[in-house]
């Protein structure tokens, strides 16, 4: 079986990606397109959309998600940020 091989995204082409109609973060080196999940975030769109374009690690980590948003994180996995600065956590 071969693992499909996701792109690399720099900070730059992320900050691109900063509103509730495209919004991407970054967590622990990776993208997330979290556009069609920020409605149903059960912190409200605006917590996503406050840290839509950016390294969002430190912010998810601060909040203490679940093993189960963290498990949810993988349906929105686009790819890699190349250049990401946030704290790295190894059970991502």
């Amino acid at each position: 079986m071969t693992e499909d091989i996701k792109p690399s995204y720099t900070l730059e082409q992320v900050s691109k990606h900063n509103t509730i109609d495209d919004c991407w973060i970054v967590i622990d080196g990776k993208v997330y397109d979290c556009t069609k999940f920020a409605d149903d975030h059960p912190g409200g769109a605006e917590t996503i959309v406050d840290v839509a374009g950016q390294d969002a690690t430190n912010d998810f980590v601060d909040t203490g998600h679940s093993e189960k948003a963290v498990e949810m994180l993988k349906d929105l996995y686009i790819g890699e940020c190349s250049d990401s600065i946030g704290l790295v956590i190894s059970s991502l």
